[in-house]
């Protein structure tokens, strides 16, 4: 049970909405902060390509079907990972597209995933599918959240689908007779659902819940970015601190009762 008497009304409607929906989508905080993003990835797929660069960020990213084949293309995505994040600025443009709602949703002291993820789904690609399933299921912790920002708008079969929270239980107790994540897809399919998400916006997802997406049936091309964050003092799963996680805030007075050694050397 959590109680929200200390939030702003602002807040709580926010919260509940996280809740009750398993996620919450808003403007990005840092517009210029976003595009600088974009700009960055559109330059990098450029030089993968040898294009000159394009005035046109959002056209080149969405259009990227037309200039590189299916073989070729995680070579381009981690061609624009590896730039991205290689970049001093990046990590902590990402975190302010949505610093306000993390600190709504998650808290103020922080650990953030060491590097940001992207993905990229051509239109009938589906080399780059990512089955139904939970990410607790694979060593993250349920305290986390996910930040997934698309570079370019997302709708129907462009997006992911995520299954709602008064759903996911029953599911998950009903996988034991389920014979493939195809199956498990088609049962949950009538109950998912397709995000929406024009770029300029972010989501913050609870990745306990079942997810996924399909093959690209819309005209453009899917960039998006996907990072998680949590509670630096919440638990962790088999993705721990300093080695996935990294603190990217913490407060004075819990550096201050880290360090405290009480009399005779022990700590506090």
């Amino acid at each position: 049970m959590t109680d929200t008497d200390f939030l702003q009304a602002d807040e709580q409607a926010l919260a509940q909405r996280f809740i009750d929906n398993g996620f919450v989508t808003t403007p990005a905080d840092d517009r210029a902060g976003l595009d600088r993003i974009q700009r960055r990835a559109a330059e990098l797929a450029a030089d993968y390509l040898k294009l000159p660069h394009s005035n046109d960020p959002y056209a080149m990213l969405d259009g990227i079907h037309t200039r590189v084949s299916v073989d070729d293309l995680n070579g381009l995505r981690l061609h624009v990972f590896n730039g991205l994040n290689a970049e001093p600025w990046f990590r902590p443009t990402y975190f302010r597209l949505a610093r306000s709602t993390i600190e709504t949703i998650v808290g103020n002291e922080l650990c953030m995933q060491r590097r940001v993820n992207l993905s990229i789904q051509m239109p009938g690609d589906d080399s780059s599918l990512l089955a139904t399933h939970s990410d607790v299921w694979s060593g993250d912790s349920p305290f986390e959240v996910v930040v997934w920002v698309p570079l370019v708008d997302v709708h129907r079969t462009k997006a992911m689908y995520l299954l709602p929270p008064s759903l996911n239980g029953d599911m998950q107790d009903r996988m034991a007779s389920l014979r493939s994540a195809e199956e498990l897809y088609k049962t949950i399919k009538p109950h998912a659902t397709f995000i929406e998400i024009p770029y300029g916006h972010v989501m913050l997802f609870n990745q306990t819940l079942m997810h996924g997406n399909r093959i690209n049936e819309e005209p453009g091309t899917r960039w998006s970015m996907n990072c998680r964050f949590k509670s630096i003092m919440s638990p962790y799963a088999d993705k721990r601190f300093g080695e996935f996680f990294e603190p990217i805030l913490l407060r004075p007075a819990t550096r201050v009762g880290m360090q405290y050694k009480l009399p005779g050397g022990f700590h506090g």
